[in-house]
């Protein structure tokens, strides 16, 4: 079995991975290998070529056309060879690229056997990757892909993990992203969802059954951005996006469950601090997440930091003094992980109180 890694571990990966190494992420589809790879190696100044295989149907797609060549010796004499015309992707000016190859399980073998000399000589057709270039594939794996088997000579070429971020990481990404309250929450409290729900039956509908996964929530959130109240019609198109299990369960928690946030516990802190005072410890844990993932992620104006200064030092004063001492326990044990640089680098500048409370907190346990 590959090792298992998540994006934290995956950037590490990357910084420590000479170019000269082929790395190979297996993980299913939608959880965002492409996008953490491309922003990755954008920040570094290197252009990623994504290339889809399982789309390909031809080897010229990826080593270029034939052409014939004609060349005269010191005689005179005309000799022609056949040559190969670089293809779209190839750099041309000499500058090293990220060569992504997905869907590498799912290719014809005829653009596997051409894969083999890239990922061995970082050729093509005689023709070499300029110096420093990366060569990274992904594969999906599971049953529901219909998959070619790869030769192990191949195989024995990358370095092989199994990407799997957790489900920390893409409520922090989605919250950067503005995704929907309503989505968050609900993959928050609900997050075996987050990737689809093993237990949920599926009806044969030859493989158009839809489930859910990373990249449907977001197609889910675009839509409850435009929807206030939940209607039929809704229910319908969100059931159609991530399948019939996940938005009944999605719809039951927004229409039973109306949870404060951190935003909300932040700006509103006068109007939210009587519901959380009837919280539980469960709650509080996920309002504590929240709080941290807002003050990640928000874009405040000098108002709205000293309010949500001033409301994080009534809330932490709330859980010191009110026997609040596990859910303070939880949130500072949040603050000591330091997931959430930001969020610590804003309470260092504008609650400097709760950064030393938290602080001494911990040297305490």
């Amino acid at each position: 079995m590959p090792v298992m890694i998540n994006i934290s571990e995956l950037k590490e990966t990357l910084e420590l991975t000479p170019s000269t190494q082929n790395i190979m992420l297996v993980g299913k589809h939608g959880i965002g290998k492409s996008e953490v790879l491309t922003n990755y190696f954008k920040s570094k100044g290197m252009k990623v070529v994504t290339l889809f295989l399982g789309q390909m149907s031809d080897p010229g797609d990826i080593i270029g056309l034939p052409s014939k060549v004609e060349k005269k010796d010191a005689e005179g004499n005309v000799t022609s060879q056949t040559d190969f015309s670089p293809p779209y992707w190839f750099p041309v000016d000499g500058k090293p690229i990220v060569l992504f190859l997905d869907e590498l399980n799912r290719a014809r073998p005829e653009i596997l056997q051409t894969v083999m000399d890239l990922t061995l000589n970082r050729k093509l057709a005689g023709k070499s990757l300029p110096e420093g270039s990366y060569v990274i594939s992904a594969v999906n794996d599971g049953d529901e892909y219909l998959l070619t088997d790869l030769d192990p000579a191949l195989v024995s070429r990358f370095n092989i993990y199994e990407f799997r971020p957790t489900v920390e990481e893409w409520l922090n990404w989605a919250a950067g992203e503005r995704l929907d309250e309503r989505v968050i929450n609900f993959i928050q409290n609900n997050p075996t969802w987050l990737d689809g729900d093993t237990d949920d039956r599926k009806r044969d509908y030859r493989g158009l059954d839809k489930s859910a996964d990373r990249r449907a929530w977001k197609h889910v959130s675009d839509v409850m951005l435009k929807v206030g109240t939940i209607k039929d019609i809704h229910k319908r198109i969100i059931a159609g996006i991530v399948g019939a299990g996940a938005a009944a369960a999605f719809i039951r928690s927004v229409q039973q469950h109306n949870a404060i946030t951190g935003k909300e516990l932040l700006l509103q802190y006068n109007k939210t601090i009587k519901t959380v005072e009837k919280y539980q410890l469960h709650e509080f844990a996920i309002l504590n997440e929240s709080v941290f993932r807002f003050l990640q992620n928000a874009n405040l104006d000098e108002r709205e930091k000293k309010l949500a200064a001033k409301n994080l030092g009534q809330y932490t004063d709330f859980l010191r003094t009110n026997k609040k001492k596990e859910a303070l326990a939880n949130f500072t044990s949040i603050f000591e992980k330091g997931t959430y640089e930001q969020a610590i680098v804003f309470m260092v500048v504008n609650a400097a109180e709760v950064y030393d409370m938290l602080n001494e907190f911990v040297e305490k346990l």
